[in-house]
């Protein structure tokens, strides 16, 4: 006999496949972030054009992410979550595979190239923004080993995207990079399924979150912005510089320097990540801030005052894991900070990450230049973002003792 209205149960929802789709759109944004710059000397080579006008493509990568970030506050809670990460797959994909086509297509291939770059840094950009707050609206009983387990999808596809088209390229040949390219352009273009079908929750409810006035008056969330800038700067100050700082400061070669620098930054960040991930609902999140916090100090000071070429490797590879739970962290504090902060909230943290990533690096350039190129000087400039991260959360400590 078939069951009454009364007796049916609701089926239970399936948040382990929101989960791989978030992992999958992280593994996305990391390919959107790294293919490209691993054909700039190919697109100069091909098409002729110069590498200092190559060298736009990151400018205009990560610049593009900012004006997403800024746009999601007021876009994404009048589209959805759902419409919106689906279209950040759509066009993520589309970008990735623009790329085989379209600059043998334009009378100017670099037209192509930075057209292709625009449109799937957009979906890298919703990305980010989106994925955080999917992932912190699921019932999950650790909220910070998971969110920290999520963010290590990035790192582990970075790697994988540079050791995947380096054993492509040896295989094949850097000549069928367009091949690659629509390889690459499968994963997003897989995840549209998953994202149109994973149950997916309200972050709050509909007329509770705080806008963006709201949060810009809040004196505490202008300590998470800052803690954000920080956790960004730290992070992609060293990672940017690694490989050079390696090469030119330490007297390496540019395989070790590669290998030894980002890449051992890339894996330990991720391992970070992981392990914090399935120990976190043991640890202090706060505490274990402080911690991370005081250990990238003391890579920046190895990396920058060492005279040994090893230890600075090893302040260079160390750094990656004492910034791991940086930003996942400083995104956890946020929520539990702030938890009618919404859509907005995770905007401005998502554009505080990426100015942070990219005054880091700039200002470990400046100063390296300020004193005639000297990057061990410009490293430990960046010291400072790891100081005034630490001095945030235990801010922020004070604050929570303080109204317990």
């Amino acid at each position: 006999m078939p069951q009454s209205p009364t007796t049916q149960t609701t089926p239970k929802k399936n948040y382990s496949r929101t989960l791989l789709a978030c992992y999958l759109g992280f593994i996305t944004q990391a390919i959107s972030s790294n293919f490209a710059p691993l054909l700039f000397t190919t697109f100069n080579r091909e098409y002729g054009i110069p590498l200092e006008q190559v060298a736009l493509v990151s400018t205009v990568f990560y610049f593009t992410q900012l004006l997403i970030d800024a746009f999601c506050a007021k876009f994404v809670d009048r589209v959805g979550y759902r419409r919106a990460v689906v279209l950040s797959e759509v066009i993520s994909a589309a970008g990735l595979a623009g790329l085989a086509f379209l600059p043998d297509l334009l009378p100017d291939p670099f037209v192509g190239i930075m057209a292709c770059v625009i449109v799937y840094a957009m979906g890298s950009g919703l990305i980010e923004v989106l994925v955080s707050p999917i992932v912190e609206a699921c019932p999950f009983d650790n909220k910070e080993g998971v969110m920290s387990l999520l963010h290590s999808f990035y790192c582990w596809g970075s790697v994988g995207v540079v050791a995947g088209s380096t054993l492509f390229f040896a295989v094949f040949g850097v000549e069928h990079w367009r091949v690659l390219a629509c390889i690459w352009a499968l994963i997003p273009l897989y995840n549209i399924y998953n994202f149109m079908t994973c149950p997916i929750e309200r972050l709050v409810e509909e007329g509770q979150s705080m806008g963006i006035r709201d949060l810009l008056r809040s004196g505490v969330f202008w300590v998470l912005l800052v803690l954000m800038v920080c956790a960004g700067a730290s992070e992609i100050a060293m990672a940017q510089w690694a490989s050079a700082f390696a090469e030119t400061a330490l007297g390496v070669s540019k395989t070790v320097g590669d290998i030894a620098g980002p890449c051992a930054f890339a894996v330990l960040m991720g391992t970070s990540r992981a392990l914090y991930g399935k120990a976190g609902e043991k640890l202090d999140l706060k505490r274990f801030m402080v911690g991370s916090g005081l250990l990238c100090v003391v890579c920046y000071l190895l990396a920058g005052l060492a005279n040994i070429p090893m230890l600075g490797l090893v302040g260079c590879a160390v750094c990656g894991f004492s910034v791991g739970i940086m930003w996942p962290g400083a995104i956890s504090i946020a929520s539990q900070t702030l938890p009618a902060g919404g859509t907005a909230m995770f905007a401005l943290l998502a554009l505080a990450g990426d100015a942070g990533g990219s005054s880091g690096p700039a200002l470990v350039g400046m100063v390296a230049q300020g004193v005639g190129g000297d990057l061990h000087v410009g490293v430990l400039s960046g010291v400072v973002f790891p100081v005034v991260l630490v001095a945030c959360v235990v801010a922020l400590m004070r604050r929570e003792k303080a109204t317990a």
